[in-house]
């Protein structure tokens, strides 16, 4: 049950990771974010698509390059990652009774 939800963690952080190397050193492309992050070729390009289907990046001449809707994204981000943090802290059980024998 959370193996499930720690891989999808672990993807969105690749995704964020491959998004703010696009921010920071636009245009940027695969084989230089897979040498400087340590992911394949593959996992790149995935993440990539990814942040192109969501808009956050569109592929140019040389390289990928962030879009008008990169700011807004990433000026709501740290809001709604609290958010979950903050659900995921409610879920926790704490102290459970031991069973009887």
């Amino acid at each position: 049950m959370i193996d499930r939800l720690e891989k999808e963690v672990d993807m969105l952080e690749r995704h964020l990771q491959v998004l703010k190397m696009v921010i920071e050193n636009e245009p940027i492309g695969i084989v230089k974010m897979s040498n400087e992050t340590g992911y394949p070729h593959h996992k790149v390009r995935y993440s990539l698509r990814v942040l192109e289907e969501e808009n956050l990046i569109e592929p140019s001449s040389q390289g990928a390059i962030k879009t008008e809707r990169t700011v807004e994204f990433v000026d709501e981000l740290d809001g709604k990652l609290d958010d979950i943090m903050n659900k995921l802290d409610g879920m926790k059980i704490e102290d459970v009774p031991e069973a009887e024998n």
